[in-house]
């Protein structure tokens, strides 16, 4: 992965949440991103040049699966009305993706997106759209959400395995809320609290232990060339250097690895 790319490319795709720019050409591609925490809508161009970027805190998957339909197609409406007022011009179509293994929730995360007014052009799983963004050959893209955390193992530029298990940012939280004796969502605020990282490593190392258990389970060690990760919960100052020591294998993440997955979404987008 060219880190220096996928970094300035991170970069925009974050600028573009409080700035648009302008489109190369009419088209515009969009990806929606219905994750456990947070949901996400992401403009490119044409050409997958970043134009607009928002996001809304929601508690409406839970572990990739919707449990609180009409409160997602508020959102999703919500977001899209933002954006095309800031566009001005309507979007029609988008990609949506899926955390592994929970391709059977597809349905309904189409039928979000229609009742939003979109044409879902295309349906892919998370590590996949990820690795549009980071285009990698050889290698495991790993996908830590908020309530999943999702591997694509990659050789030759193709996917060979794809896998996910229900551990993600929901369960540091909730190590948090118990620990300091507070509510998910002042734990929530304190995770998210970069100050606040190399304080509450220590207490939430055993998940993030786990998280990287779920990866050396799944890959083969002597063919694998490095871990690559991004999602939400990978922004922890610090996880990169857990999952190494678990599983043994060199680990990288850009700097900004929250919007990859939405990013990735959008660039397969069919327009």
């Amino acid at each position: 992965m060219e880190l220096k790319r996928v970094n300035d490319y991170m970069a925009r795709v974050a600028a573009s949440e409080k700035k648009s720019f302008r489109p190369a050409g009419d088209k515009l591609k969009t990806g929606l991103d219905l994750g456990t925490a947070y949901i996400v809508l992401a403009v490119l161009d044409e050409n997958d040049n970043p134009v607009a970027c928002v996001k809304e805190a929601a508690g409406v998957l839970k572990d990739g699966v919707v449990v609180d339909y009409h409160g997602a197609l508020t959102v999703v409406r919500r977001l899209k009305a933002q954006l095309e007022k800031r566009l001005e011009r309507e979007l029609t179509s988008c990609a949506i993706a899926m955390p592994a293994g929970t391709e059977s929730s597809a349905r309904t995360h189409q039928y979000i997106a229609e009742g939003a007014g979109l044409e879902v052009t295309d349906i892919l799983d998370e590590p996949t759209a990820a690795n549009s963004v980071y285009r990698i050959d050889n290698g495991v893209v790993v996908d830590i959400g908020g309530g999943t955390t999702g591997l694509a193992v990659l050789r030759d530029g193709r996917i060979e395995k794809i896998y996910d298990e229900p551990t993600g940012g929901t369960h540091l939280s909730l190590v948090l809320a118990g620990n300091y004796h507070i509510s998910f969502a002042q734990a929530e605020a304190i995770k998210q609290d970069y100050g606040r990282h190399a304080e509450i490593l220590p207490i939430v190392r055993p998940v993030i232990e786990k998280m990287a258990t779920i990866v050396a389970r799944n890959i083969k060690k002597e063919e694998t060339e490095s871990i690559y990760l991004c999602g939400g919960t990978s922004c922890l100052t610090g996880i990169e250097g857990i999952f190494e020591k678990v599983t043994g294998i060199k680990t990288i993440k850009p700097d900004d690895p929250f919007l990859v997955t939405p990013a990735g979404i959008a660039m397969n987008c069919k327009i």
